[in-house]
């Protein structure tokens, strides 16, 4: 490793971002001998941006390993990433994010990440999903530490508002009038979901005159605003991906407006029927297994007439989700549940009814796609479909919870950025940045981990290697 200079003079790379793949660019740059400079707009009580409200990382495996069960093989992994998204992904960046996941682990203990098996709820991903010791923030705290007494340079509460970039070449970052050089650069600073000026431009209109916007909750951080990735587009950066698409999730209606983090999504929607507020079903609650659907449920509630919706359970589900943080509104009759929940009771009790009675009950396993379904009934419900008749009655009223955005910044293999189809020689992006490469929409549980790692670590790699190669350039003029 050559000599530590991340405090002296001009970094070899500069790391604009403060989560996941940021943090992974740096520890990989560093190892590879690159002096590196991290710049967080965040304070350092609030850094690590979307990855601190994280708990699981999707891998690869070909047999059990430690607390992942069975196997979890390319194949399968790529199939269910080609489902979630329709086909809309990058097959070559996908199944290279999906075929790393499986050397990261080992790396990511050697910098103080702790694993721990599946927790009671998540019993489902334990086959899939890696689960944090400690969480998200535990991760974020652990690549901290270790960024830092590798000689990682880190700096807080420094936005950068501009970048100065030549015919995709890097040349320099800005905060406010401070010029900041490097010879190579990660973008991993997020998505712009905490930008409500740009998601109501993403969104638009609705035909009732609504800015469905407005009535978004932003689960995570709210210092990720785009403010680079629309630099970049404005530098001529090719971009990937539609604006209105994103990791969009149904949580408490009550959450706050930034940082409410997974503990105010709402489980239980396979287990009962999700309505509008005209109290009317709009879609297949049991279509999938939870993990592999629950994002699309923020987007389905957007979609509806006041951004809200309403999940509806009976005492027949209690026990068989992860509980949200707030309690839901109770009561022993449907009608009671109606009026608690602002709803018109007539309505109400008639959906739920004719629902109740097109249920064809089989053998329940909410473990499996069962035989459990409706007949009669739009929408259909096709798995784990029981009656709601069973006292007491609950429901949770619904409001879509931005995650982070899909578009982004088309990258290569090498993460590289790209200008009019070519790879840039020295700006290199991460993370949700460039998530819109492999998820074009949907989601399924811990693959936005998955990328940012992945394409964090190839990014530190890519952005040390050309510093190399600029010096040999250099000695050699």
């Amino acid at each position: 490793m050559k000599q530590d200079t991340s405090n002296q003079g001009t970094p070899d790379v500069l790391v604009i971002g403060g989560g996941n793949a940021a943090l992974c660019a740096a520890l990989t740059a560093r190892e590879a001998g690159a002096s590196v400079l991290l710049l967080e707009a965040a304070p350092r009580e609030w850094r690590g941006g979307n990855s601190s409200h994280t708990r699981n990382l999707r891998c690869m495996h070909d047999a059990p390993q430690d607390v992942l069960t069975d196997a979890y093989p390319e194949e399968e992994f790529w199939q269910d990433l080609k489902k979630v998204t329709g086909g809309r992904t990058n097959e070559q960046l996908a199944r290279l994010a999906i075929r790393e996941s499986s050397r990261c682990r080992d790396w990511m203990r050697r910098h103080g990440v702790h694993f721990q098996p599946s927790l009671s709820g998540t019993l489902h991903l334990s086959r899939t999903n890696a689960f944090f010791m400690g969480g998200g923030k535990a991760l974020v705290n652990a690549y901290y530490r270790s960024a830092e007494a590798l000689g990682v340079r880190v700096r807080y509460e420094a936005p950068v508002d501009r970048l100065e970039v030549v015919d995709g070449e890097f040349r320099a970052a800005w905060i406010g009038q401070e010029r900041i050089a490097a010879r190579a650069c990660v973008l991993a600073s997020g998505g712009f979901e905490s930008n409500r000026e740009w998601l109501r431009e993403a969104w638009g209109q609705n035909s009732d005159g609504e800015w469905p916007a407005d009535n978004f909750a932003i689960r995570g951080t709210r210092f990720n605003r785009g403010v680079l990735l629309k630099a970049m587009m404005e530098a001529g950066a090719d971009t990937i991906g539609d604006p209105s698409q994103s990791h969009c999730v149904a949580v408490d209606a009550r959450a706050p407006l930034y940082d409410g983090g997974i503990c105010t999504r709402i489980d239980c929607v396979s287990l009962g029927i999700v309505v509008n507020k005209h109290a009317q079903r709009f879609y297949d609650e049991g279509e999938d297994f939870w993990p592999k659907r629950y994002a699309i449920w923020g987007r389905l509630v957007a979609q509806q007439p006041g951004q809200v919706g309403f999940s509806v359970i009976d005492s027949k589900a209690v026990g068989r989700f992860m509980p949200p943080v707030f309690p839901g509104a109770k009561a022993d009759t449907l009608e009671g549940l109606a009026r608690q929940l602002g709803l018109d009771e007539q309505a109400f009790v008639r959906t739920v009814r004719d629902y109740n009675a097109a249920c064809r009950v089989g053998t329940f396993d909410h473990t499996v796609l069962d035989d459990c379904h409706t007949d009669g009934v739009t929408p259909a419900k096709t798995h784990w479909a029981l009656p709601l008749d069973t006292a007491p009655f609950y429901g949770y009223a619904l409001k879509p919870g931005i995650t982070f955005t899909y578009l982004g910044v088309k990258v290569d293999e090498r993460a590289a950025a790209h200008f009019k189809g070519e790879p840039s020689r020295n700006l290199f992006v991460a993370g949700e940045m460039m998530a819109g490469n492999v998820l074009g929409q949907g989601y399924t549980a811990g693959v936005g981990m998955t990328i940012g790692t992945v394409f964090g670590r190839i990014a530190g790699a890519s952005a040390a290697a050309a510093t190399r190669k600029e010096g040999v350039e250099h000695a050699a003029a």
